[in-house]
């Protein structure tokens, strides 16, 4: 069983950064995605990461901003946020899925989900 958890969200002013971290656990073989949920909208995708590095970005506004990257062990990966703006305020999920990133971006695509960390960007 995949397991996987969510570390360092926070309160940030916009302009700033943050990185979130996946721990995953009994996921070698599975890509992960980060997604974000704002109050009232539905989940949306944001990029993935294959087991072989491997990744993708699914939202167009934050390409350039947005990075993610995943340690050689495949047991962390990262999530690296600059520029931030209010609008990326939200609860932050990492998701896995086998093998590849689905190819939608979307969150019914993955099958294991963590608990979720709040990002919260201040104007």
């Amino acid at each position: 069983q995949v397991q996987l958890v969510e570390s360092g969200g926070g309160l940030v002013h916009a302009g700033g950064s943050l990185r979130l971290s996946c721990a995953v656990s009994n996921g070698d073989d599975y890509a992960i995605g980060w997604f974000r949920q704002a109050p009232g909208k539905e989940r949306e995708g944001l990029l993935c990461i294959t087991n072989r590095g491997d990744w993708m970005y699914y939202k167009h506004s934050v390409k350039g901003r947005f990075t993610i990257t995943r340690d050689n062990a495949k047991t962390t990966v990262y999530l690296e946020m600059s520029s931030l703006e209010p609008a990326d305020t939200g609860v932050y999920y990492c998701a896995g899925r086998r093998s590849y990133c689905s190819i939608s971006g979307s969150w019914s695509a993955y099958n294991f989900w963590g608990q979720g960390t709040q990002v919260t960007v201040s104007s």
